[in-house]
């Protein structure tokens, strides 16, 4: 990884500057913070959002942008923003071409800006960050939800500050889901558990610290804003909505006992066929939905799930799931499970090249910082590309990722070789090896105008590597 000193310095002012009117915490990075034990409370499961109104079409409901104070650590309260208060935000569980508003009210005291991350949407309810919500004021988002069942979430994408918002709470899940007889055989209901993954930074009195690029810094990992969690379950299948939260954390997650997982989705939607699996790798963003079938464990069982890249017992050991009594289970998972997902031919070729100025403490794309006002590529509406994604960072070498907006990917291969597991399905986001590539197919089919495309670790998208490509006829 890059030894940050170079990109700090020469970013120290938008670093410093960084705290948001609404948050003034106080900065004692390296005073000792009290951690609970490992596993000694309970997962939190975010609320499910209700609607204020159903039509014959379409689910209404309304959220409040505001600062909270929540409880994260023993005997704190840690300021955050958050959607309704809540961290994460609550839930949204929408149904396949059911159509979906929310009305985002925005109680900051700074503009907001709401993206759906993975929604195929138009640009104009994709939350790009010229398009904000004003203090005091609200914006209706609207979603189709013409797309394949998935686990998609959404957060904040100011212009400049989507980092700092992110990371001080703006996010929730919004999961598409099918008709029950569709899949009959997936966990559901209680056995459906989503699961954001992301560390974080805290003072001597538990509030978030924010440092632009701190990853090293964010040394507490959480799940559903919570630090190192047990959850009781059943011995039965569940299944466990995985996302990577983080700003900049990659993760590596496995089982400690090295149990197989069943991998059925990726982040556009369930995979062709389970594909099992002992480990998942989730670079920030990316979402995989895993079946577990805890039957297999004796009543009283403790399971713990590990981050095998974690540098710390704070970051290794996630959470822990306590085995209790055998209920009713969904039966045997299905062989198939999704469409087969493939974008045909290619009829052109691109090069995006992702690539750092230490000097300047930049991150760019193709040479260039994100301008909102500047066109990066134009794309004919349903033309299949090929884009070879270059991370052109060896020295000093720097994890990156791709996310595009408003449409979903094929992941073809990395530097050279075929992809498999989670990455065989419809993508959104896609980790790009250090002085290496990934080769993706992209085709944008749904509608016209301007769309976000960028790495999404998020604190290297505000300080620049983002663009703009115009969908046009």
């Amino acid at each position: 990884m890059l030894s940050r000193r170079g990109i700090l310095k020469a970013g120290a002012v938008s670093a410093a500057g960084a705290t948001i009117p609404d948050l003034v915490a106080e900065r004692h990075a390296d005073a000792a913070v009290a951690r609970p034990k490992p596993f000694s409370r309970p997962l939190y499961v975010p609320k499910t959002a209700v609607p204020v109104h159903r039509s014959k079409t379409t689910d209404f409901y309304e959220m409040t942008i505001r600062e909270a104070a929540v409880q994260i650590l023993p005997g704190r309260k840690t300021r955050v923003l958050g959607y309704d208060g809540m961290f994460p935000g609550p839930t949204v569980r929408a149904r396949a071409g059911r159509r979906v508003v929310i009305r985002q009210w925005n109680r900051l005291r700074r503009d907001a800006v709401v993206h759906l991350h993975g929604g195929l949407v138009p640009p104009e309810h994709d939350g790009h960050p010229a398009d904000p919500i004003a203090p005091g004021r609200y914006r209706d988002y609207v979603y189709a939800n013409r797309q394949p069942p998935a686990t998609l979430w959404y957060h904040d994408h100011s212009h400049h500050k989507e980092a700092e918002l992110v990371y001080r709470g703006l996010a929730g899940f919004y999961l598409i889901d099918d008709r029950p007889e569709r899949c009959p055989n997936l966990p559901s209901g209680r056995y459906d558990i989503p699961l954001m993954l992301r560390d974080a930074r805290f003072d001597k009195h538990g509030q978030l610290v924010f440092g632009m690029d701190d990853d090293n810094g964010r040394n507490i990992l959480l799940v559903n804003g919570r630090p190192q969690p047990y959850f009781k379950v059943c011995r039965r299948k569940y299944r466990l909505r995985l996302l990577n939260g983080s700003n900049m954390r990659h993760l590596a997650l496995r089982l400690g006992n090295g149990a197989e997982l069943a991998v059925i989705a990726s982040d556009g939607g369930l995979l062709p066929e389970p594909l099992p699996a002992t480990s998942v790798r989730l670079s920030p963003a990316e979402r995989v939905d895993v079946v577990v079938d805890f039957a297999r464990y004796r009543e009283g069982s403790r399971v713990v799930l590990y981050n095998t890249a974690g540098s710390s017992d704070a970051t290794r050991r996630v959470m822990c799931f306590h085995v209790g009594e055998r209920v009713p289970d969904c039966g045997e998972l299905p062989d198939e499970l999704g469409d087969k997902f493939d974008l045909g031919d290619a009829e052109v070729v691109r090069d995006v090249n992702l690539s750092t100025d230490a000097k300047r403490g930049r991150f760019l794309i193709d040479g260039k910082t994100f301008d909102i006002d500047r066109i990066d590529m134009r794309i004919r509406c349903g033309q299949t590309e090929l884009w070879r994604v270059h991370n052109r960072d060896r020295r000093p070498a720097t994890l990156h990722n791709l996310h595009l907006h408003g449409t979903h990917f094929q992941v073809v291969e990395r530097n050279g070789r075929r992809v498999s597991g989670h990455e065989t399905g419809r993508k959104d986001t896609v980790s790009v090896p250090i002085g290496g590539n990934v080769t993706i197919k992209v085709c944008y089919d749904r509608h016209l105008g301007r769309y976000l495309y960028h790495c999404h670790l998020l604190d290297h998208a505000s300080m620049g590597m983002m663009a703009q490509a115009e969908i046009i006829k």
